[in-house]
């Protein structure tokens, strides 16, 4: 029996890495080549399947949001947004989402967290079916700025989280993605602060391991992923999808097009849909999908 799985997006913060251009704009808002950066969280979760989807945002931003997406009735799924008073860490989504989640399965995922890949939509439904938590490693040659994960090397089971190990112990990072039943919402709740005033969640997550019901996917080649956090890497984050858009002519973080392929809208919705962008390269590709069979 397939479990009925809602999302998340985290795009509240105050984005003070990439100041002074947050200033007046929401970091998730910003654009990634031919798209917000919000279009590709939100693809990732609609290529796990899932058509019920929380934004959490701050009352400041929510105006803008509503702007850009609407209800998400145009592409097939259901958009809430709920409001942050301020940033204090991933799991404190959780608790402003409580009752959004409800006894669901939740995928939640960072706004600015970019997954590109063959494969991804398998492996992302596969995950948001879990019967504890699932998360991911990829690795990177930067440990040290991320959460990473220790695995047994003979068994390939988790051993342990370190939140940006000072010494070495693994170079698998843990992305912004996460996969857990409803007891995340109480596991979040009773949580302690960490020394930053934050509410983290290694700790959400080594509260699963204790009890042996955290599993791993590994993304290996031919998957990527980026935190498009920092100035350089937002940069860089559109460059990569502008040389990969214009070498393959296909668009990634289309969630018009996901939704079409889906099956969550017509041909006709997808028209319909389009007529916004005009004849931007962004509305002329989308319009072409229906016509092109090398697409």
């Amino acid at each position: 029996m397939t479990k009925e799985c809602c999302g998340i997006i985290m795009a509240g913060g105050n984005g003070t890495r990439l100041s002074p251009l947050t200033i007046s704009v929401n970091k998730h808002l910003l654009p990634v080549y031919d798209k917000p950066m919000i279009y590709y969280p939100l693809s990732t979760l609609m290529m796990s399947g899932i058509r019920d989807i929380a934004i959490i945002t701050r009352k400041d931003d929510r105006a803008a949001y509503e702007r850009l997406l609407g209800s998400g009735r145009q592409i097939g799924i259901s958009l809430t947004y709920l409001e942050q008073e301020e940033p204090k860490g991933i799991p404190q989504a959780y608790q402003i989402s409580s009752e959004f989640i409800g006894n669901r399965n939740v995928g939640l995922i960072l706004g600015d967290n970019i997954f590109l890949g063959q494969g991804m939509g398998n492996l992302l439904k596969k995950a948001s079916q879990t019967l504890h938590a699932e998360i991911f490693a990829f690795p990177v040659k930067n440990p040290e700025d991320y959460g990473v994960v220790v695995l047994d090397e003979a068994t390939n089971k988790i051993i342990k989280i370190v939140e940006k190990p000072k010494i070495r112990q693994s170079n698998l990072a843990i992305p912004g993605l996460y996969f857990t039943n409803s007891d995340v919402v109480n596991r979040s709740r009773n949580l302690k602060t960490s020394s930053r005033g934050e509410f983290e969640i290694t700790d959400v997550l080594n509260s699963y391991l204790s009890e042996d019901k955290l599993e791993i996917e590994i993304f290996r080649r031919g998957i990527g992923w980026m935190d498009a956090g920092s100035v350089e890497s937002l940069y860089s984050a559109g460059e990569l999808i502008r040389v990969l858009q214009e070498r393959q002519g296909l668009r990634f973080g289309s969630p018009e097009e996901i939704a079409w392929r889906n099956g969550w809208i017509s041909s006709k919705e997808l028209l319909a849909s389009t007529s916004k962008y005009g004849d931007t390269s962004y509305g002329v590709y989308l319009n072409s999908i229906l016509t092109d069979l090398r697409l």
